[in-house]
């Protein structure tokens, strides 16, 4: 009620990209609350049916009930599901980040799948994909690439898949066709609002230009406008050269860098409590989220859930719910 009064008032549109944004919390809060209300009515409706049934022992209305329960128990588990999404950002867009590990070239094309991965992930959510910063590798791969993700509840579905991904396999680029173990790290986060803030200030920041080029060309427009900013204090270094306007440009890296600093403040706080917690586990190279195993057998495993599955081709191909929900359930 309060959001629609807000949206009727005379001024409401003036305040741009605010009004937009509270704009789509409007429509994402209208459809939980139909939502709500249609599973109420249905489930009603079915109880109704129920003593209806029972009463006249009229086999057919029970029947009738059989055939109605499943599409309303799917309904439950969506809502559920959907309450799973209630993080402080889960709503929001989201940014990607991969970077290729130790391991020169085979490490480069791991870090390519994982990409081709979380674009078909995106492709089947229906998710629109634009990336700002792409690093072909010389001879295969990628060194690093970076893309925002915008739909409903980007961040908080891709939330679960920040960490070390591990893949292990025969290389194909090993002539002796021996067992190779490579690594890429994933980072999410999630597209803030301007009414968080941050403070960056210009004396911590180093700003270079570059002109954009490389084997990624599908993916982002050549041209002479290329920003690369490096946060000093923070060591956190973002790039974007995907718009023609070195304006554009810097405006969106200042938005990725004062993302990952609000990240990155969180995460210290997080630290700080999980201190006193022994199963406290620090990021790093060694500690990987999940392993992708090709050779000698294949599965894909998640090491802080335990879910794990067989077909490696469609994980690869971008299945990822089960990964994904599994991730959630363990945090509620």
């Amino acid at each position: 009620m309060e959001l629609e009064a807000e949206i009727a008032k005379p001024d409401f549109w003036d305040r741009g990209e605010q009004a937009q944004e509270r704009l789509k919390e409007h429509t994402n809060l209208k459809k939980v609350v139909e939502n709500c209300t249609s599973t109420k009515q249905q489930l009603e409706d079915i109880q109704v049916l129920i003593e209806l049934g029972e009463e006249g022992e009229d086999e057919e209305t029970l029947t009738e009930v059989n055939t109605l329960l499943p599409d309303l128990k799917k309904l439950i588990e969506q809502m559920e599901f959907s309450r799973m999404l209630s993080g402080e950002h889960d709503a929001n867009n989201a940014t990607l980040s991969i970077n290729a590990g130790a391991g020169g070239t085979e490490a480069q094309d791991w870090a390519d799948m994982i990409l081709r991965m979380y674009l078909r992930y995106c492709e089947r959510k229906g998710f629109k994909v634009e990336f700002t910063d792409y690093q072909p590798a010389e001879e295969a791969g990628i060194k690093s690439a970076t893309f925002t993700v915008e739909g409903d509840y980007a961040y908080g579905y891709l939330r679960s898949e920040s960490g070390i991904h591990r893949l292990v396999r025969i290389s194909p680029f090993d002539a002796n066709a021996k067992r190779h173990t490579s690594f890429c790290s994933v980072f999410i986060f999630p597209e803030l609002d301007d009414s968080i803030e941050i403070e960056v200030e210009d004396k911590d920041l180093k700003v270079d230009t570059f002109r954009a080029s490389g084997a990624g060309g599908q993916h982002i427009n050549k041209t002479d406008s290329a920003i690369r900013i490096t946060h000093i204090p923070s060591g956190i270094v973002v790039a974007c050269q995907n718009q023609r306007s070195q304006h554009n440009n810097r405006a969106t890296a200042m938005k990725q860098l004062k993302a990952r600093l609000y990240e990155m403040e969180k995460r210290k706080k997080k630290e700080e409590a999980a201190a006193f917690s022994e199963e406290k586990k620090e990021i790093g190279w060694g500690s990987q989220i999940r392993s992708y195993v090709l050779h000698p057998y294949r599965m894909v495993k998640d090491h802080r859930t335990g879910h794990e599955v067989g077909n490696t081709d469609a994980v690869l191909d971008g299945d990822l719910d089960g990964f994904i929900e599994a991730f959630l359930l363990q945090g509620k």
